[in-house]
């Protein structure tokens, strides 16, 4: 799609020269209609180039020069993202308004300029084959805007996926609540977001995908409360409009304000799709979220799969000696060992990350999503230090923040209601001890993890694959096992900060390494780690495969252990295991 794009970007910087050329020699005089004609040409609504109308169509009205996306009607929606076949609902509710002056005539008018009875549509359909139920909001029909109807047909959607135990989608492209119906649209945000709760109750996936605009009060409830939320780039986004803002605080607000890639940096959404892949998005979500039994629902393809190391590092194995506990901290320590990340990526299949604790900020320090091993949904979270020192900085060297916590447990907990196990990686040399982090709660932060993730009722695996520093990395590492890579460490604080405090000589930090019993082999004389990962001479990009083979192969064994357990007894062995300390 991106080469079309840039095929017709070229034609049309063509086209734009020629008529600039046109105007030069004509002056002032306008092009007439016979030399472009109406049916050739339009506009791009935002940045006013002109577009052949089939390109533009053939783009899903996503303009190519400046990358808008355009407003659309609700039918052209459906067609771009249901299957064939789908049936329309509810049309037949009738109007609950307060008789404002001209309101029937607004009506009409909307009626008969879309071609749809309100500013929503409902149908029940397929999308790549899976079964759902789906409202498409259009901002044709009165500026989208909802009123009893629209939010009548919300809240019948919600009741009726709960009966027939199907999954919502809801596309928000509205300027909040109608204004002609008073107090009883105001009552919609609090009908609608009763019925998602109970639709969530329920334990169904709901997916709000917000369009340009999404404000008002549509963000003020459906909108913001799915399992997950997607935005189409550049879509406005917000409670209060730019202009309420503005003369408000009296102040001009900064370009990409409220838009989505704001929400997405702020925490709001999980993830921008661009138009072309909006199917494909919302069709993986779907399979991701399908029900399931048990843990251990893996593809018989993979059966007869084999966990060895290779040749190689079975060779390295043998050769490579045992590394005093001082010299296990700066293995931990070095930048170019092995990431989360990198595990990720070689594990497991079809990752999709989400973004955001839904309160503040995306902290990229903490790496989180869905995935798959090999054919077992299974939510993946891990702490991410950065792969050089670019990249580092932006996710502050791994120490998260409350944020990162909170998108953590968020996600932690979407997991547990679509009983998908969860899988962490642990890298952190602690919890970011900053100015920002006080201020946004860091304890309690971490103390609601560890309280919360003790009584989650899906199995929980945790692996420390660097440093385990302190309460940052507990926050993550409350799991029914937890497994130590062999050269990593996991302690109260650091070696440099135990002689200094203790023995008041940061130099003793050496000395202070052997004597914390912080080393993968002590930890598991202690109980407090499970299994000790083979890193065969060392976790760097030779010994990734072979790793990740042992990973993947024992988390399998480990899930199959699990298979058959109660949401109940998980949490219950998860409490004993803590309980013994």
């Amino acid at each position: 799609m991106q080469n079309v794009f840039n095929k017709r970007k070229e034609e049309i910087n063509e086209f734009n020269t020629l008529l600039e050329e046109l105007n030069l020699r004509k002056k002032n005089e306008e092009v007439s209609p016979k030399e472009v004609p109406d049916d050739l040409m339009c506009k791009c609504p935002s940045c006013g180039k002109n577009l052949f109308k089939a390109d533009y169509e053939s783009a899903l009205f996503v303009c190519p020069s400046c990358g808008y996306n355009a407003r659309l009607y609700a039918k052209d929606r459906l067609k771009m993202i249901m299957d064939e076949g789908f049936k329309e609902l509810f049309t037949d509710i009738a109007e609950n308004h307060l008789d404002f002056p001209g309101y029937v005539d607004k009506l009409n008018k909307a009626q008969a300029q879309t071609q749809i009875d309100e500013s929503i549509i409902c149908v029940d359909g397929k999308i790549e084959g899976i079964s759902t139920l789906v409202g498409v909001m259009d901002s044709h029909f009165i500026m989208g805007s909802m009123g009893s109807v629209c939010g009548e047909k919300i809240t019948r959607l919600c009741e009726l996926a709960i009966k027939m135990h199907r999954p919502v989608i809801l596309f928000t492209c509205s300027g909040g609540a109608r204004m002609q119906e008073g107090i009883i649209s105001l009552m919609q945000m609090a009908k609608t977001s009763a019925a998602v709760k109970r639709h969530s109750d329920a334990g169904l996936l709901y997916i709000p995908v917000l369009t340009d605009p999404t404000t008002g009060g549509v963000t003020a409830s459906f909108a913001m409360l799915g399992d997950i939320i997607l935005a189409e780039p550049g879509a406005l986004i917000g409670f209060a409009g730019p202009r309420v803002i503005e003369q408000t605080i009296g102040e001009k607000l900064p370009d990409g304000f409220q838009r989505a890639e704001f929400q997405l940096k702020h925490g709001f959404v999980d993830a921008i799709v661009e138009r072309d892949e909006l199917k494909d998005t919302l069709g993986k979500i779907l399979r991701l979220h399908r029900p399931t039994e048990g843990y251990a629902n893996f593809d018989p393809a993979h059966d007869d799969d084999r966990y060895e190391p290779t040749e190689l590092m079975r060779e390295r194995n043998t050769f490579s000696r045992p590394l005093e506990p001082w010299d296990k901290v700066m293995a931990a320590r070095q930048m170019k060992r092995l990431a989360s990340v990198d595990y990720m990526g070689q594990i497991f299949d079809e990752f999709m990350e989400l973004h955001g604790d839904r309160y503040f900020r995306d902290d990229p320090a903490i790496v989180g999503g869905i995935a798959y091993l090999d054919g077992q949904p299974v939510t993946v979270i891990g702490v991410h230090k950065g792969k050089d020192l670019k990249d580092c900085k932006e996710r502050n060297f791994g120490m998260p923040s409350p944020e990162g916590y909170r998108k953590a447990i968020r996600l932690m907990k979407q997991a547990e209601k679509f009983n998908r196990p969860i899988i962490t990686f642990v890298n952190t040399s602690g919890a970011y001890p900053g100015k920002e982090a006080e201020e946004n709660g860091q304890g309690e932060a971490i103390a609601r993890n560890l309280y919360e993730m003790s009584g989650i009722q899906v199995p929980i695996l945790c692996l420390m694959i660097g440093e385990g520093g302190s309460g940052g990395a507990l926050a993550l590492a409350v799991g029914n096992e937890v497994w130590m890579m062999e050269n990593a460490t996991y302690s109260i604080l650091s070696p440099e900060g135990f002689a200094s405090i203790l023995w008041k000589d940061g130099k003793r930090a050496k000395e202070a390494a052997t004597v914390m019993k912080i080393t993968a082999q002590d930890l598991k004389e202690l109980s407090v780690v499970d299994k000790v990962i083979p890193e065969y001479g060392g976790a760097d990009d030779d010994a990734l495969t072979s790793i990740a083979a042992w990973m993947k192969g024992n988390m399998k064994e480990f899930l199959r252990a699990q298979n058959d357990k109660s949401g109940k007894q998980l949490a219950q062995e998860r409490y004993d295991r803590f309980r013994k300390f």
